[in-house]
């Protein structure tokens, strides 16, 4: 560069002195009172991201996809072209050399503008409609998922206690955790408290495994003798016996009660909450609807959001296994918190069990198992009294039904309440949580009563290998039927969701299942074209599911969910187009940044 380039570039330098001093303050002045009255819209924390390819995906239907939006603080403040924005800039911005430095000495610069990469996208920050954070946490610590055998989690248990030398040392420290899955398994079988004490290093000690799904756990003989007697029925839940009638070690839904695991402590609840945060904000979650925590755990997180240590938005729904009423147990808290990023409104009740237990409440019995319709964890009049005052009281409700019946009898009381009780479905936003199987009947009432579903689409690629097998071939024409229920919603919503730690935490394992009906490996029952394909998603659908219409079941569409001005500014930078680029590459997508309310969580800008 030339002497006289670099004085140029180097600003009014090259003004006669005298000029420059009174024109600096008399511009500064002017400059900044203008700023002050709000007709120079600008501010240090202002800032603009670009794709030139336009690949930013707004889910915004009146401007789907943009090549540039624009922050101001916490929320957006431009959703526009590239050359909207250049000349947006250049409106509002002093034309002169010496009014452009003033305004990059006074705010840096006039404007930062990044670009991500050619192939990459931006998105809405996505939502988790269904999850449980805090057992997401605890399932780390002693995590049984990737086990295909009995022995694979025997050998588990043995080598966690093998790197814990204070749990070694003491076999009266209790072990837990979970994600065991019979249905992996070469022994296709329930596992027994026998299991452990085959092994010398397990036998005596407390040990307490949850299924994957959260509706079964497998204790030891130790955990049996601390217990004591057991009654010989649970309502609602159900103690697996031997032949002779003694207890293997299985305990299914209510009867998981009878297990005195110690409660956990608030350094516990820390490690299990901080663990899920930092994993869900890598996968670009910005928002996570909590689908059960109790009053401990709301304690917990309350005090966490009054010292700002919640780094994304939770929609809590509060939960009491009770089938009394437990409302006033439940704090009503909305944008709370020192960054208002904590909200409950919501309970969570629970009809039935899980199919993979042969805890689903069916119409009929199971085909694979003709002693059993399943497990409906509160009978239909004790349900109806709970949904009946949580309206009353002004909670939405988010009810747990997996199989047909359940899903039924709570389909009777909610059209009871909007028929009947003149509930207004708009203001309520009653939700089935899985909505899994359901008559061809139920799935269109669902949508003509306006009942919000919220599903889990990986639900449907984990259950697939064994679940005409459970329902038979008239029954799986109702069930994980997510195009169905999508196509009659009133509103034409369905909120997508994982239900982690039963599946995984990365949302696109969700995206991928909805819109391929596939596993990870590429495969289904029926070969590469996905399993009931008819069912399947598109991704502009998923995409939505994720943003949009969890806001919407969440009460939030006019705050986050698309990327509006107006709204928050919480967005994600994914590494590659999810939108276009074949199914198979989906997966490997990676997250550069993550976004919430204008200020990066996790990652880099590029």
């Amino acid at each position: 560069m030339s002497k006289d380039s670099k004085e140029k570039a180097a600003g009014p330098s090259h003004f006669p002195r005298g000029i420059f001093s009174a024109g600096v303050a008399l511009q500064f002045l002017a400059l900044f009172c203008l700023w002050l009255s709000g007709r120079i819209p600008f501010s240090p924390d202002e800032y603009s991201i670009c794709s030139k390819s336009g690949s930013i995906y707004t889910v915004d239907e009146t401007n789907p996809q943009v090549e540039c939006i624009s922050i101001r603080g916490s929320r957006i403040s431009y959703t526009e072209s590239f050359q909207e924005l250049q000349e947006r800039t250049r409106s509002r911005n002093p034309a002169s050399r010496l009014q452009n430095w003033l305004m990059s000495r006074l705010f840096r610069s006039p404007i930062r503008i990044s670009y991500i990469a050619s192939d990459a996208i931006i998105v809405p920050g996505l939502a988790d409609a269904h999850a449980h954070i805090m057992n997401n946490g605890f399932k780390m610590q002693l995590n049984l998922d990737s086990c295909k055998s009995l022995t694979e989690v025997i050998d588990g248990v043995k080598a966690y206690i093998q790197s814990h030398p204070d749990i070694h040392r003491n076999s009266s420290r209790w072990i837990e955790g979970g994600g065991w899955d019979q249905t992996k398994w070469l022994e296709k079988r329930f596992p027994t408290a026998a299991d452990f004490d085959a092994d010398p290093l397990l036998r005596g000690r407390p040990i307490a495994l949850q299924r994957v799904d959260g509706h079964a756990s497998w204790v030891s003989n130790r955990v049996l003798q601390i217990i004591g007697k057991l009654p010989a029925d649970v309502e609602g839940g159900s103690i697996i016996r031997d032949s002779n009638g003694a207890p293997t070690g299985v305990f299914l839904d209510n009867a998981m009660s009878l297990i005195p695991a110690p409660e956990w402590t608030d350094e516990q609840m820390a490690v299990f909450f901080d663990t899920t945060m930092k994993v869900a904000l890598s996968y670009g979650l910005t928002s996570i609807h909590d689908a059960g925590s109790s009053p401990m755990m709301i304690q917990f997180m309350k005090s966490y959001a009054e010292t700002g240590k919640i780094p994304m938005r939770l929609y809590v729904m509060g939960h009491v296994s009770s089938d009394e009423y437990w409302g006033s147990q439940i704090p009503l808290l909305v944008n709370y918190g020192k960054h208002r990023r904590l909200t409950i409104r919501s309970v969570k009740l629970v009809a039935d069990g899980a199919l993979g237990s042969w805890g689903a409440a069916l119409l009929e019995p199971y085909s694979d198992k003709s002693d059993t319709s399943g497990i409906m964890r509160s009978t239909p009049k004790a349900i109806s009294d709970l949904v009946n005052q949580f309206w009353k009281d002004g909670w939405q409700v988010n009810i747990h039904c997996i199989g047909d019946r359940a899903n039924h009898v709570v389909l009777d009381i909610f059209e009871d309440l909007i028929k009947v009780g003149n509930a207004n479905i708009t203001e309520w936003r009653p939700r089935i949580e899985h909505a899994q199987i359901m008559t061809v009947e139920d799935l269109e009432r669902t949508g003509r009563l306006g009942i919000i579903a919220s599903v889990q689409p990986t639900h449907a690629t984990s259950d697939m290998w064994y679940a005409e097998t459970r329902l038979g071939p008239n029954r799986i024409e109702g069930a994980y039927a997510y195009r169905t229920l999508l196509n009659g919603s009133q509103k034409h919503i369905l909120p997508l969701g994982s239900d982690f730690p039963v599946e995984g935490v990365n949302p696109l394992l969700g995206f991928y299942a909805a819109v391929s009906r596939l596993s990870v490996d590429g495969t289904s029952p029926h070969g590469g074209g996905g399993w009931y394909s008819s069912e399947a998603l598109t991704r502009a659908q998923v995409l939505k599911g994720m943003t949009l219409d969890a806001a919407y079941a969440s009460f939030t569409e006019h705050e986050i969910g698309s990327l509006t001005p107006g709204k928050k500014a919480d967005f994600v930078v994914l590494d590659r187009n999810i939108m276009r680029v074949p199914m198979e590459e989906i997966l490997g997508t990676k997250v550069v940044v993550t976004v919430v309310d204008g200020k990066v969580a996790y990652g880099a800008m590029p």
